[in-house]
């Protein structure tokens, strides 16, 4: 593709997108397809020949977006919402084009730098302790893994006699983290929550003290600063003590809830975080990123290396410096690495902490007026207290008549909302988070959900 042939297929694909982004609230947020639809209308093998980019774009415009679930829909409140900001999006572009691969300082000392100078401001941002050392992963998954990975390391035990304890609300990523570092699930414990689904540190204590009495090796704990079900916060400053005193690796999933603390009257979500040996943080949830950036930060990087470390690396990733280059592929599973953190960087300059805070303030305040809505009508109630920018709702009613709720509220095409259960009840949940949500989408909601009601 000449430059020519490259600007003029560009300017088509920044026109789409931009026309995209200012009409996304026309379009039915779920595709009207069936499970192998999109398959049978492609080809069954790749051409022979080159085929125009126009032909490309037409089948890209005409196939695949009308098969795509809009996660960039303001009226898409299912799962943790998420979007992906214009300025995130130009930075994407660019990173696409640099194509930058810095698994070492000296294969991308732009992107290597950018990348700690980032995760530098967003922990600032968030009042992290500076000796915080941040690296960038895909998603918490991944994040939360070498987290475990770095722990089992750290405790210098037999891998068949450790346990891990989390929440029962906790993220399916974090057992998932446990099984691929070689925790059998028979030692992946799920402590008991409290009534506002919090994971109950006595409850946590008296594991510890059954898997100390049994002989088996408590290596870490894993607490949730906004659960999936109900975003519920677990005691942070009580966990780290219990932590502390038992020797635990304390890693806290905040992938959700820990960009609420760039606002100041939530800053103290995270104290105790100070304690932690490990967090995760994800800005394509909440802080309008595009898909996918995850942010690990740990006070012990060294555990990490040594985790991942050869005992003599090849001589293909060896290399000599002066002390300040980071070498990042040594931190990580993975040897190759996208520049994730220009779209970052992107986002962070364009909007500002002040701008970040006040988009974060106008979601949370859209919740609560829709939790005001639920708390005013008599066949509404709410599941759980109203977290941050999530509301959990049902009607009352069965569970029966909830989930047909969401089914008709979904098959409309004009909201996405997701379900979870909370004390053995399926409810709804409305979680805000995409840049272009208006209080009038969620109000468009609750009329869309009374009267189906009616």
């Amino acid at each position: 593709m000449t430059p020519d042939e490259f600007r003029a297929a560009g300017h088509q694909a920044v026109d789409w997108i931009a026309d995209y982004l200012r009409d996304a609230v026309s379009r039915p947020i779920l595709p009207d397809v069936k499970p192998g639809e999109i398959t049978d209308r492609l080809p069954k093998s790749g051409p022979e020949q080159g085929e125009p980019i126009e032909a490309i774009l037409e089948d890209f415009r005409n196939l695949i977006v009308p098969g795509s679930v809009h996660w960039n829909h303001p009226r898409f409140f299912a799962y943790f919402a998420n979007s992906a900001s214009g300025p995130g999006i130009l930075g994407e572009m660019l990173a696409a084009a640099l194509n930058d691969n810095h698994m070492l300082w000296k294969t991308g000392p732009a992107a290597t730098e950018l990348e700690q100078v980032s995760l530098g401001w967003l922990r600032q941002w968030l009042g992290l302790p500076d000796e915080f050392f941040g690296i960038i992963h895909d998603t918490a998954s991944t994040a939360t893994m070498h987290a475990v990975m770095a722990a089992r390391s750290a405790a210098e035990a037999d891998i068949s006699s450790l346990v891990l304890y989390t929440s029962e609300h906790a993220n399916l990523s974090v057992d998932r983290a446990a099984l691929a570092a070689g925790v059998g699930r028979g030692h992946i414990r799920h402590i008991a929550a409290d009534d506002d689904f919090r994971m109950r540190p006595d409850a946590l204590s008296s594991a510890i003290q059954s898997d100390l009495a049994a002989g088996r090796k408590p290596f870490c704990v894993v607490p949730t600063l906004g659960t999936t079900s109900s975003a519920s916060l677990d005691s942070l400053p009580e966990i780290a003590a219990i932590a502390r005193q038992h020797g635990l690796w304390l890693h806290v999933d905040a992938a959700y809830a820990g960009p609420a603390a760039v606002l100041d009257e939530y800053r103290s979500i995270l104290n105790g975080a100070e304690q932690a040996d490990s967090i995760v943080v994800n800005p394509h949830k909440w802080l309008f990123t595009p898909m996918d950036l995850s942010i690990l930060y740990t006070r012990r990087p060294e555990d990490f290396r040594r985790a991942l470390s050869l005992q003599e690396a090849p001589a293909y990733i060896q290399t000599a410096g002066t002390g300040r280059e980071v070498n990042l592929c040594e931190y990580t599973v993975s040897l190759g690495r996208r520049f994730r953190a220009l779209k970052l960087w992107f986002v962070l300059r364009y909007y500002g902490r002040e701008g970040v805070a006040r988009i974060l303030r106008s979601h949370i305040e859209m919740a609560r007026a829709f939790a005001d809505h639920i708390r005013a009508h008599p066949d509404f109630e709410l599941a759980a207290k109203p977290m941050f920018s999530l509301v959990c709702f049902r009607r009352c009613g069965s569970d029966e008549q909830n989930r047909d709720l969401l089914d008709r509220i979904n098959a409309s095409g004009r909201a996405f909302l997701s379900g979870t259960t909370l004390n053995s009840r399926f409810v709804l949940r409305l979680a805000i988070g995409n840049i272009g949500t208006r209080p009038e989408d969620v109000d468009e909601v609750w009329e869309l959900i009374q009267r189906i009601t009616q």
